[in-house]
């Protein structure tokens, strides 16, 4: 073995070998003791591009409703960032694979501050109130949450990950790039290959990003010289009027397609179904009905969002009750935090030198709860008894996402966050800014935990210190919050374009529905819609039992209800481009899988990151005086 190639995750135990116990493997084959880390240059790499990837994230997210992978593509760009430095003699020595793991954890707590319902309990909250809280006390507010999720992620990283192994699919997928770009472009002829691949994947996500930067340019710059259309009508009518007039028409966005090539394909066909029912069939009987008062997205969505919202939230707790087995887990691995059931004590454990400490996560939570319930009360209006309540709630829902993110790579946040609506509603009936941002905090600290435990799942296979992610986490949490609402003003100076065609913001939406819902009951409907959502309930529902339940070859057939429901949000046009993207990267793979493989991560990432990344820009030059509004 090469001493300094990063050794591979140990091999499973047989009948015919003895058991054993797994942190103990770990220490004696796995872990690499002593290697540099989270040095000073991974941790300012990790806050540059996780704020840069928070930039593009906020963009993508009020136009589709997602919060993109981050960790995969900074890691990629660190790669060739480093390459690039010491190829030109300005750094020295190389940039190992555990620095570039520690920088990923930077980058992602950065990048995903967009998620766990940061910006969509945000929009909503500017959405159905006139509350506008200081950019000063938001950072507070969004940085103190995120943190929480970090420290809830130590009592259970030992069980979830050295103990039951749990799978965290992107976590391994994240372990496996490293390894096949550090090794092969440092180790031997072998990794020339692998070298290549990963130099090559650099090179195409910078191509990409350019040409995802100049279509932005050329269609919101809006210069005399300029004339590249927003999107392009189709050739037919609907109902007496223009496909484009129902939101039916092709995007010039790559920000679109980039986002589609990322998702499944059943989840893009999905999207393309209900979009199209949605606004070439729903929407012109409405108008005929008079049930929506004119033809136009901001009318259109006003309807469509109580059946997609429905279809969401049935689907989420649905999804998340049939994870009995789960559940359960969690509360006995939680009820073990604090019975202290282990047969060594921590201390006379070896793993205990490696792993966060067990005091970290009280201690935390001793500085940071107390602030949450103040700001909770202060800005929002939550009751000081409300607030205690959202604490522990926040760590048993944080610990059971945590949990499901690691069995199926989805961090159940559309779930948890209306549970959290629905007992506030309960608690605190009226209160709209409570209800919505008390679900933050059930949103936030789930998002943060689970994420953080799939970077200390990457971290376990390559030997990685957990304390160096964990405070590498928490570095990346600061550059986060101070990204993230300055940049959200900058590109929404008028919160009322939320909902709107340009930004449908569908996270926002759905928030403020269900917020709405809970808070003041079903009388404010539009006519019809009350049965519109219990149809979507239902419909759920169903598609989450099949979800579960169906033959594996009959799965791909089964629409996706996130696919589903978001399509209702959003205008038809997303949803066409979102399909495009899923199709070629789908055929693609299927025709070419190695080039699919090549292709698919850098170049959309590059589009998106481009595209979003030139729209701030322009928004930058706009305020400056220097382009036209």
């Amino acid at each position: 073995m090469n001493p300094t190639a990063p050794p591979a995750a140990p091999a499973a135990s047989t009948e015919n070998t003895p058991a054993q116990d797994p942190e103990q493997q770990w220490l004696d084959t796995v872990y690499r003791k002593g290697e540099k880390q989270l040095t000073p240059r991974a941790v300012v790499a990790g806050m540059l591009i996780g704020g840069v990837m928070c930039l593009s994230n906020l963009y993508v997210f009020f136009k589709t409703g997602w919060s993109l992978g981050v960790t995969l593509t900074a890691c990629i760009l660190a790669f060739a960032l480093f390459e690039l430095l010491r190829a030109a003699k300005l750094t020295k020595g190389e940039f190992t694979i555990l620095e570039n793991n520690a920088m990923g954890s930077v980058a992602s707590a950065a990048g995903y501050m967009t998620g766990g319902g940061n910006m969509a309990a945000f929009g909503a909250l500017l959405m159905v109130t006139t509350m506008r809280p200081s950019a000063v006390w938001l950072m507070l507010w969004f940085g103190v949450i995120a943190a929480m999720g970090v420290f809830a992620a130590i009592p259970i990283k030992r069980q979830l990950i050295n103990k039951e192994a749990l799978a965290f699919p992107t976590g391994t997928a994240t372990a496996e790039t490293l390894r096949s770009m550090h090794v092969a472009a440092h180790h031997g002829d072998a990794g020339a290959e692998g070298a290549g691949a990963g130099k090559a994947k650099a090179r195409l996500l910078g191509i990409a990003g350019l040409m995802g930067a100049m279509l932005a340019f050329l269609r919101d710059a809006k210069e005399a010289w300029i004339n590249l259309p927003s999107t392009i009508a189709l050739p037919f009518t609907i109902a007496g009027r223009a496909a484009k007039d129902w939101t039916i028409a092709l995007n010039c966005e790559l920000v679109m397609v980039g986002a589609g090539a990322l998702m499944s394909f059943r989840t893009a066909w999905s999207l393309l179904l209900s979009g199209m029912a949605g606004y070439a069939i729903l929407a012109p009987r409405l108008a005929a009905e008079h049930a929506i008062k004119e033809v136009s997205y901001k009318a259109i969505v006003g309807w469509t969002l109580w059946p997609g919202a429905a279809i969401l939230v049935a689907s989420g707790l649905t999804s998340f009750l049939l994870d009995y087995k789960s559940i359960v887990r969690s509360f006995q691995g939680l009820s073990g935090i604090f019975t202290g059931g282990a047969k060594k004590s921590e201390k006379e454990e070896p793993i205990a030198e490696v792993e966060c400490p067990a005091w970290w996560f009280p201690a935390g939570f001793a500085v940071l709860a107390p602030i949450v319930i103040l700001l909770m009360g202060f800005l929002f209006q939550i009751p000081f008894w409300a607030g205690l309540i959202a604490v522990p709630l926040a760590v048993v829902m944080g610990f059971v996402a945590a949990r499901v993110t690691g069995e199926t790579d989805v961090t159940p946040t559309k779930a948890l966050g209306p549970v959290t609506q629905a007992i506030y509603g309960l608690l605190t009936p009226g209160n709209l800014a409570g209800n919505i941002m008390s679900a933050n905090v059930t949103g936030g600290v789930g998002l943060h935990s689970a994420d953080l435990l799939t970077d200390l799942k990457s971290g376990w296979l390559l030997g990685a210190s957990p304390r160096q992610q964990l405070k590498g986490q928490l570095f990346g949490v600061v550059a986060g919050a101070l990204v993230v609402v300055p940049a959200f003003w900058l590109i929404m100076p008028d919160p009322s374009v939320l909902g709107s065609e340009e930004w449908p913001a569908p996270s926002c939406l759905v928030w403020a529905g269900v917020s709405k819902a809970f808070a003041g009951g079903l009388g404010g409907l539009p006519p019809g819609a009350d049965r519109a959502m219990v149809i979507g309930l239902l419909l759920g529902v169903v598609l989450a039992l099949a979800e579960r339940f169906a033959p594996k070859k009959l799965l791909p057939f089964v629409p996706s209800p996130a696919g589903l429901g978001i399509a209702l949000v959003i205008p038809a046009s997303n949803a066409i481009s979102m399909f495009i993207g899923a199709t070629i990267a789908y055929v693609l793979r299927k025709t070419k899988p190695a080039l699919g493989e090549l292709l698919t991560v850098p170049v959309s990432s590059g589009w998106i990151a481009g595209e979003s990344l030139m729209g701030i820009a322009i928004k930058l030059l706009v305020v400056a005086g220097v382009l036209q509004k």
